[in-house]
């Protein structure tokens, strides 16, 4: 089976973006939960999770897009993983290295999010009919 340009580097994105969030759930787990502050364990591990979740949904959009490629799902992916780095990241870097400021722009990463799977769903939808 032969991908696409466009859902290769998707699904390899969403491969490197799960392979990330496994060492950083572990990282959390081994080191930083040693010194970080309860509430701010919960905010990274929030990080972790929403970077698995979107990982996966990342994948799927690539393979989705390799039999059904349209602008809405391509724009999906893109993004899905401008969402995943804006979110997570800002969170990580919020509880690591306590920038509190950047708690503003989390919300900048989940309207991405928000946008893409609503995307992926006008994209699906609109192949079906």
């Amino acid at each position: 089976m032969i991908f696409s340009q466009t859902s290769r580097n998707l699904i390899m994105l969403g491969s490197l973006g799960g392979l990330l969030s496994i060492v950083l759930g572990a990282f959390g787990a081994h080191a930083v939960k040693a010194w970080l502050a309860t509430d701010l364990m919960a905010v990274y591990q929030t990080a972790v999770s929403y970077q698995m979740y979107h990982s996966l949904g990342l994948i799927l959009i690539g393979l989705i897009y390799h039999h059904h490629q349209s602008r809405l799902i391509k724009s999906a992916g893109w993004l899905m993983l401008s969402g995943m780095i804006i979110f997570s990241g800002s969170l990580y870097l919020l509880s690591l290295a306590g920038i509190r400021w950047l708690g503003m722009i989390t919300p900048v990463g989940g309207i991405c999010l928000i946008i893409a799977w609503l995307f992926l769903l006008m994209g699906i939808s609109k192949k079906a009919s």
